[in-house]
C-alpha cells in the first residue's frame, strides 16, 4: 500500500512540475515585442479598422502601437509620427 500511494503522489508531482513548465515556457515567449519595424508614412484612417496601443513594460522597452487595416493585415505605426501621436491621443480621450 505505501508503494502505490509514492507512486501516485510521484505521478502528480511530476504531473505538476511538467504543466508548470509548459505555462513558464508559454509566458517566456509572449514576453517579447510585437514589433520588428515600424511603419511612418500615413496611412488614411478610413483604410485603419482597429489600434491597438501597448505601453511599455518588461515584455518590451517599446510604446508599440499597431494598426489592423480593414484587408486584415497588421502594421507597427511609428508611436512618434505626428500623425500617430494624434490617433494615441484620439484612443486614450475614449
Amino acid at each position: 500500500m505505501n508503494g502505490k500511494l509514492l507512486a501516485v503522489l510521484a505521478l502528480v508531482l511530476i504531473s505538476a512540475a511538467v504543466s508548470q513548465g509548459k505555462a513558464v515556457a508559454r509566458m517566456g515567449t509572449e514576453l517579447r515585442c510585437q514589433c520588428i519595424a515600424t511603419h511612418s508614412k500615413f496611412i488614411p484612417p478610413k483604410s485603419i479598422q482597429d489600434v491597438k496601443l501597448t505601453q511599455s513594460g518588461p515584455h518590451c522597452k517599446n510604446v508599440e502601437v499597431i494598426a489592423t487595416l480593414k484587408d486584415g493585415r497588421e502594421v507597427c505605426l511609428e508611436p512618434t509620427a505626428p500623425w500617430v501621436q494624434l490617433i494615441i491621443k484620439a484612443i486614450l480621450a475614449k
